[in-house]
C-alpha cells in the first residue's frame, strides 16, 4: 500500500518479492514526478490511485536506471509524459550501446531487451551530470549500471537513489556485484554522492525501506565504511 513518507514524497510499495521487485516513488511539488516503475504486472496503477493519483496525473517519469524490476511498469500505464534516464542507459534501453556479452550484467541485458522493451510511443530524454529536471538535480552515479543516476530535490531534502544503495535490515549497503557492471566504481559513486549532494532528510532507495529522517548521516557512515 502507498506510504506517504513526507509532505508531497510518497513510497508505491512495488517491492513486494526481494530483490526481484524494486520500489517507486512518487513526488508531487505542484508537478508530479514518478520516479522509478517497478516490474511489470506489479500493481503501479493501484499504488498511484492508493496515493490519490491516476496516471494522467503523471507530468514525468526520472528512471534512475534500466533494469527491468525499475522500468517495466511503464508498460501497465498509457502515461501521457516523458521519461529521462541517464545518457549510457537511455542508450542501453534503446539499443543504441550494446553492453559486452561477456560480461555476467551486460548479457542479462542484451537477453532482456530481446524479451521486453519500452513502450513504443515513450518519449525517453537522457540526461547528464548536474542536469536540472524541474525542481530535481541529476547525479551521474555510474557503477551498478553505466548510465545510472541519482536524483536530488533540493526544496524537499529528499534524494532517489534508485540502486545507488540498498537498504537491508536498518543498514545502507551497496547492491551486490553479480548485480552491478563494476563495484569499485559503484563505491566510488557512493562516496562522490555523500560529499557533493545537499542535506537529505529523506532516502528513497530502490530496494529495502526509505530513510526518514537523518539521510545524509546515514550516507555518510556508509561512505566511511567503504573508503
Amino acid at each position: 500500500m502507498a506510504d506517504r513518507l513526507a509532505d508531497g514524497v510518497w513510497l508505491l510499495d512495488l517491492d513486494r518479492v526481494p530483490v526481484f521487485g524494486a520500489n517507486a516513488f512518487l513526488v508531487d511539488d505542484g508537478e508530479v514526478t514518478l520516479v522509478d516503475a517497478g516490474l511489470p504486472r506489479a500493481g503501479l496503477g493501484d499504488e498511484l490511485a492508493a496515493a490519490g493519483y491516476a496516471p494522467a496525473d503523471v507530468d514525468r517519469v526520472l528512471l534512475t536506471h534500466y533494469d527491468l524490476d525499475h522500468v517495466g511498469g511503464l508498460g501497465d500505464l498509457a502515461l501521457d509524459a516523458p521519461a529521462y534516464a541517464g545518457a549510457r542507459d537511455a542508450a542501453l534501453a534503446t539499443g543504441a550501446y550494446d553492453p559486452p556479452w561477456l560480461h555476467h550484467k551486460g548479457a542479462f541485458h542484451r537477453l532482456a531487451r530481446r524479451l521486453w522493451s519500452l513502450p513504443a510511443d515513450l518519449e525517453l530524454r537522457s540526461v547528464d551530470d548536474g542536469q536540472r529536471v524541474g525542481a530535481f538535480t541529476v547525479y551521474h552515479t555510474p557503477g551498478h549500471n553505466p548510465g545510472h543516476v541519482a536524483y536530488v530535490h533540493d526544496g524537499l531534502d529528499v534524494g532517489l537513489l534508485g540502486d545507488l544503495v540498498w537498504e537491508v535490515d536498518g543498514d545502507l549497503t551497496p547492491p551486490e556485484w553479480w548485480d552491478s557492471y563494476d563495484v569499485a566504481r559503484l563505491h566510488e559513486s557512493i562516496r562522490t554522492f555523500a560529499g557533493a549532494a545537499p542535506s537529505l532528510s529523506v532516502l528513497c532507495p530502490g530496494h529495502g525501506d526509505p530513510i526518514v529522517g537523518g539521510g545524509s548521516a546515514r550516507l555518510t557512515d556508509l561512505a566511511t565504511r567503504l573508503a
